[in-house]
């Protein structure tokens, strides 16, 4: 048990464990100390000062989230001194900030504006610096846009960058007045090693990262009567939409969600979830395929251990990182494009429509897809599969702009065709979720019984450790699948693109032998995605998780080879999984990418 000391804060005597930050102890007396570079997923960097306090005896005011607490220490976090310091920190920083407000992205959730206003910053005592400097907006991701006008060097993105992707696309540059965050050789983020996955953007505090945004663009389509625009909703997009529309985190709103879709005008609201349903029939067969080729067939061709391939931050990652192993992924393209393959043939072709006149729209929880859904890979439908992809945010923005009363909305069903899921396509939305809709149908189809994990809840690969393992026994299995028998089928499941690093790591040099593993880019998976409602933190993304879970249970089909509407899409348009056609509409490969 940790040592107990005693300290006080603004002459009220306190009790906190020794090696509490100053900042983490006034948070337990209920004294707000302002940030702007510290975040709970991230190390201590100090970098702003605006949360300084007086320590009496001591001259200098100290960084309340980098000092941490002593034996007697006397803190004063309202002091006249305090107070001053923290206002010309701010003026300092608004002095070099493009405080074009109203028409910032962030406007309403950016945190410098917040400060502005909670100390009413109403003069400018320094000179407005913004004429002075040569600033750059950088607009050709399909993804992000960075905008050093609005940066106010709080390195958040570089660390987030570095200790929770260990990708360090971004990085600081120069010194003193001429300081920056850039990239390599400040080459656009479209040009360098960035996997999209919009982490920068949920811990930057300003408007200096953001979703390029495709909002208007999707009202165009939704304008226009000559098309058919139909939309896909991701898992984890029920369980954040609802913090932006004043529910509380981690909320479940799907009903209320697809009724929202239906009055922004979509012509069919549709699930996500189907398309990742049929990805496990997908990839749980060319798992299967695969071992069988390596245990009975000894193919040297055949590669394992076998990678998911949804998350499309983990494949730039690998095509940038580690391209030796791409053979390793699954072939099967993420649900979204697998969905939007589909919507141009089979959902065209069924509800008897035009392609051409087909708008696929997609909302996701994920900056990346954005980037993913303009692959050149991703036209096999005969068009683009999927045109626009809007995230969370997004889609909050456009119930705002409809001026839909979100909370006060009834209840709706998805629409069919496309539209029908079970839970196992829910738990996409989590870390481990792939990995556990996989096995409860990969060991079903092997043994002809459950997997053996009561109701269906694989524990071993849910939670938000870094790196989780899970081994399953395949034991009497079905005559087809005899070669199994006595099988330990070992299992992986990472998240965050720094603990993939991990596990790539640990098969290149040999120490882990796996046959599947998922691969996530975001902090608690899709879930915590690049273009989830901001704030977020570990809290934030358990309550995301328990939600998801709880979804899961609920619902009365829970693994995919049940749903209805998969079972009809083989019979009547892709024959069977891994078939010709559904290879050819759901299946892709990628290509190697440079480093620099």
């Amino acid at each position: 048990m940790a040592k107990k000391i005693k300290i006080t804060i603004n002459e009220l005597a306190v009790e906190v464990e020794q090696g509490t930050s100053i900042l983490d102890a006034a948070g337990q007396t209920g004294v707000i100390i302002p940030t702007l570079c510290y975040h709970k997923d991230l190390c201590v960097a100090g970098n702003c000062r605006v949360c300084v306090v007086e320590i009496v005896g001591q001259k200098r005011l100290s960084a309340a989230c980098a000092t941490p607490c002593e034996e007697g220490m006397d803190i004063l976090t309202n002091s006249f001194k305090v107070r001053n310091s923290r206002k010309h920190i701010i003026e300092l920083l608004l002095s070099e900030h493009n405080a074009d407000c109203t028409r910032c992205y962030k406007n309403g959730n950016c945190e410098l504006q917040k400060l502005a206003s909670d100390y009413k910053i109403m003069t400018q005592d320094f000179i407005r610096l913004v004429p002075l400097k040569n600033y750059t907006i950088d607009q050709f991701s399909p993804s992000i846009i960075k905008d050093d006008s609005k940066c106010i060097r709080c390195q958040r993105c570089v660390r987030t960058c570095e200790e929770l992707q260990g990708v360090n696309a971004l990085t600081v540059a120069y010194k003193g007045d001429r300081m920056k965050i850039a990239t390599f050789f400040e080459k656009p983020m479209n040009d360098v090693i960035c996997t999209n996955c919009g982490q920068c953007i949920n811990h930057c505090p300003t408007g200096a990262l953001v979703e390029k945004n495709y909002i208007e663009e999707v009202w165009d389509a939704i304008a226009d009567k000559g098309l058919h625009v139909v939309v896909q909703t991701a898992p984890a997009v029920r369980v954040g939409l609802g913090e932006e529309l004043g529910f509380e985190y981690g909320a479940r709103v799907t009903g209320k969600m697809v009724a929202a879709l239906k009055r922004l005008g979509f012509d069919a609201v549709l699930d996500t979830d189907f398309s990742a349903d049929l990805t496990i029939m997908e990839e749980g067969t060319e798992l299967l395929t695969r071992l069988k080729g390596t245990l009975v067939s000894h193919d040297p061709e055949v590669k394992l251990p076998m990678a998911t391939s949804c998350s499309p931050g983990w494949i730039k990652y690998i095509e940038h990182m580690y391209p030796e192993y791409l053979n390793h992924l699954s072939t099967c393209k993420s649900p979204q494009q697998m969905f939007g393959a589909l919507a141009k043939t089979y959902y065209a072709k069924t509800r008897n429509l035009d392609p051409a006149k087909i708008v696929s729209v997609s909302i996701m929880p994920c900056t990346a897809k954005k980037f993913e859904s303009s692959r050149p890979e991703m036209h096999d439908s005969g068009y683009r599969d999927v045109d626009y992809v809007l995230t969370t945010r997004e889609l909050a923005i456009m119930i705002k702009q409809a001026g839909i009363d979100f909370m006060k909305l009834d209840d709706m069903p998805f629409d069919q065709l496309m539209g029908e899921s079970t839970g196992a396509g829910v738990i996409f939305g989590a870390t481990g979720g792939v990995m556990e809709a996989a096995l409860r149908t990969v060991y079903e189809i092997v043994t002809g019984r459950e997997v053996p994990f009561e109701h269906l809840n694989i524990t071993p690969v849910r939670g938000m450790d870094g790196v989780k393992e899970a081994t399953i026994k395949i034991e009497s299995p079905l005559e087809e699948w005899a070669f199994l028998d006595g099988v330990d089928l070992k299992c992986a499941v990472a998240h965050g693109l720094i603990n993939a690093k991990k596990v790539m790591d640990s098969i290149l040099s040999g120490k882990s032998i796996y046959h599947f593993i998922e691969f996530m880019a975001c902090p608690g998976g899709c879930l915590g995605g690049g273009g989830q409602p901001i704030p977020t933190s570990p809290e934030i993304r358990r309550k995301r998780a328990e939600a998801i879970y709880a979804e899961d249970e609920g619902m009365k089909l829970r693994k995919s080879h049940l749903n209805p509407e998969v079972i009809r899409i083989y019979a009547d348009f892709l024959d069977k999984p891994m078939s010709e056609k559904s290879h050819h509409l759901l299946h892709t490969k990628y290509a190697p990418r440079e480093r620099f």
